[in-house]
């Protein structure tokens, strides 16, 4: 009878401490959140930089989005389907019947307990009236608070016999069992088709509310044991000593918490597709999302396929691909600074550049620059100094050429063995490619391209779409003029210190991931940090907020940017002139371009050959338009086709937006190049030789 009486003490004692502490913190997080709302609306500016931000907006969004122009002609059956999906799902939000359209919309998330612990508090609460939890609890105070001295000693041994005995018969009973059934919980949740995964990972807030639960939970389970010690010390000592025997007899048995598996696994790409058999291990999962491109492209339903390419100076890159083996017509993508291939499929089949040109019919590439933390090297040995040590240089004449010419030979290959005609033929090319490139990519393929020609290669490139290109930034904000001479000042003596820019440990981009979801979760310090970014950059309204929950920022890996890249750009700041990287002396510019100066790139835009257009963006502060229109005046000047457009951007809208006018213009463009004609079929072709002889 008592000890059932203190078992209800301890339940509606444990609850009542849960429910205190959940609300205390929830409390505080209110505060932080409004205190954030009332800065919000003291900063000036705040109006147009907030402006169009979708995924943490105060706004909701009750419509779906309209049929984009570009998937009228050449849409696949599937790309519509998706598409009729959303907008079914999106219209039906409008009654809030949808379980996560209303987790999105409330501000304040529900307690991450687990579903033992909701109907346990449940039950609890139905069993006990909220106004009795205060003399119960003085109660419960008052009974163990004598007995605490006593209670210490026997409390330390059994927590440590118990908490060392207790693993053992979980996991000699069920080894094998909850092995199998971890190995199948991580394959299902991948096997589902997650639309807005970032939204459901945990955040630092209920991170922290699962670990007080957690903690409150574990002491009361403590003092449970205990008071059952005290109160049936008889029964506790036979449970001891039988736990202590059977520890004992399976110490060598327990080979700790790790389940390791063999499992079949290849990769696309690979000279030998054969299955090997290789060892996985299975960590406990922090709830961060670590999707690669990989995984966004497969769950939506597109075939998926990775090319590694080393580089001649040795650096691994990764190749992907969007697969259309027999098409005579590929597009080549490439990302801009701190992103990566995310960026092109990140809006989802209906809003991603990838998709969009995938559905007209054309085999996409994306390419992804050097520059991650993993640091993939041929040698594995590579120092981090010795890695980070390139510009863009490296970027246009050793990373896109080497992309290109795998391109070219998997192009070539594959339509060769899918099309035996084109072997008569005495193109070397027997496919049209064109380069989407925005920021640091556009710089980087204009180099590519003009650096080719000097040299006397091809580029085997048919048309540019420069969207907001990097290369002149003598027109930009405040901050960035102070950040040009920072480095033009300080920077031979941060470069042996600060080979590059990232996050370092695997904690702090843990942290930044799940900040994310903190962000979305509370919109006044979402808005509060997106505003204080955007003045950072000089005032940009990209979604800067949006950005950062990206899953390429995540604790294994994220893209860096090498101090000398950013080097790099403030000497062009600095001299208002487009060209290679200056190695500080004339001497050592001389080795490298043969003259005591680098390479001025926009004085060699007369060796373009194909046609250019160039995307600005009127909101744009981080590459002005008018940046932008003197490409387009040096091109206009050197006799280049090339063409202007300007939308009503930011500079990150261009990737990580949904804009849909955008996706029409770049198709619309893309048109333009017209695909090699296919020759005659393998028969025909044969007739006609008869007939020849």
């Amino acid at each position: 009878m008592l000890q059932r009486f203190v078992d209800n003490v301890l339940a509606v004692a444990e609850e009542s401490v849960k429910t205190f502490t959940y609300e205390s913190l929830n409390n505080i997080v209110r505060l932080i959140n409004g205190v954030s709302a009332l800065l919000l609306t003291i900063l000036p500016g705040k109006a147009k930089i907030l402006e169009g931000i979708h995924g943490w907006e105060l706004r909701p969004t009750f419509r779906g989005p309209r049929f984009p122009r570009w998937m009228e002609n050449g849409v696949s059956s599937f790309n519509q389907f998706i598409y009729e999906l959303s907008v079914d799902s999106d219209t039906s939000s409008v009654d809030y019947s949808s379980a996560e359209e209303d987790s999105d919309r409330n501000i304040y998330p529900a307690s991450p307990s687990s579903q033992s612990s909701r109907v346990s508090g449940a039950s609890t609460y139905t069993k006990y009236d909220r106004h009795r939890t205060g003399w119960i609890r003085c109660i419960f105070f008052w009974i163990l608070l004598p007995a605490k001295f006593l209670m210490g000693i026997p409390v330390y041994l059994y927590r440590f016999l118990f908490n060392r005995v207790s693993k053992a018969p979980a996991l000699s009973g069920s080894h094998q069992h909850s092995g199998l059934h971890s190995i199948k919980r991580v394959f299902t949740l991948r096997d589902q088709i997650v639309h807005r995964t970032t939204d459901r990972r945990r955040g630092v807030i209920e991170d922290l509310h699962l670990a007080i639960e957690i903690f409150i939970e574990a002491i009361f389970d403590v003092v449970h044991k205990a008071a059952h010690f005290i109160l049936s010390p008889s029964e506790a000592f036979r449970k001891l000593f039988r736990w202590v025997l059977y520890y004992i007899g399976r110490t060598k048995e327990n080979h700790g918490n790790v389940v390791e598996v063999s499992v079949t696994t290849d990769t696309l790409g690979e000279n030998d597709p054969a299955p090997a058999e290789q060892n996985v291990t299975f960590y406990q999962s922090l709830n961060t999302d670590a999707r690669t491109c990989q995984d966004v492209i497969t769950e939506l339903g597109y075939p998926y396929e990775a090319i590694h390419v080393v580089t001649a100076d040795g650096y691994v890159l990764l190749l992907e691909r969007i697969p259309r083996r027999d098409a005579r017509k590929a597009v080549y993508l490439q990302h801009g600074v701190f992103d990566s291939s995310m960026g092109w499929v990140s809006n989802g089949v209906v809003g991603s550049p990838a998709f969009a040109a995938f559905d007209q019919g054309y085999d996409v590439f994306l390419g992804n620059f050097r520059g991650l933390v993993s640091r993939e090297h041929a040698d594995k040995n590579i120092s981090s100094r010795r890695y980070w040590q390139y510009s863009i240089n490296e970027h246009g004449t050793e990373d896109i050429p080497a992309m290109i010419e795998k391109i070219h030979q998997v192009k070539t290959s594959e339509l060769k063995l899918s099309q035996p005609s084109l072997q008569e033929e005495s193109d070397d090319q027997p496919y049209k490619l064109c380069a989407i490139c925005h920021s640091l990519g556009g710089a980087a393929i204009l180099m590519y391209v003009i650096t080719r020609r000097i040299e006397e290669k091809p580029h085997r490139l048919s048309r540019l779409i420069l969207l907001s290109p990097a290369g002149f930034h003598q027109d930009s904000t405040f901050v960035f003029t102070v950040v040009e001479y920072f480095f033009l000042m300080f920077g031979p003596i941060l470069a042996p210190f600060v080979p590059a820019f990232y996050i370092p440990t695997r904690f702090f981009r843990m942290l930044l991931n799940k900040l994310a979801r903190d962000f979305h979760n509370y919109p006044a310090v979402g808005g509060l940090v997106q505003t204080l970014m955007s003045y950072v950059v000089g005032g940009d309204s990209s979604n800067w907020i949006g950005v950062l929950g990206l899953p390429h920022y995540n604790m294994n890996d994220m893209p860096g940017v090498s101090f000398q890249v950013a080097l790099h750009l403030a000497q062009m700041k600095h001299t208002g002139k487009f060209r290679m990287y200056d190695y500080g002396s004339a001497s050592a510019n001389m080795e490298v371009y043969g003259s005591p100066e680098p390479l001025d790139l926009g004085e060699h835009y007369g060796l373009i050959d194909i046609p250019v257009d160039l995307v600005a963006g009127q909101k744009d502060k981080v590459i002005r338009p008018s940046m932008v229109r003197k490409h387009y005046k040096v091109m206009k000047n050197s006799g280049v086709d090339v063409s202007y457009n300007e939308f009503e951007y930011a500079h990150l809208d261009f990737t990580f937006s949904h804009r849909e006018e955008l996706l029409t213009y770049v198709m619309s463009r893309l048109l333009l190049v017209e695909p090699t004609p296919k020759p005659p079929s393998s028969q025909k072709a044969l007739r006609l030789k008869k007939k020849g002889l």
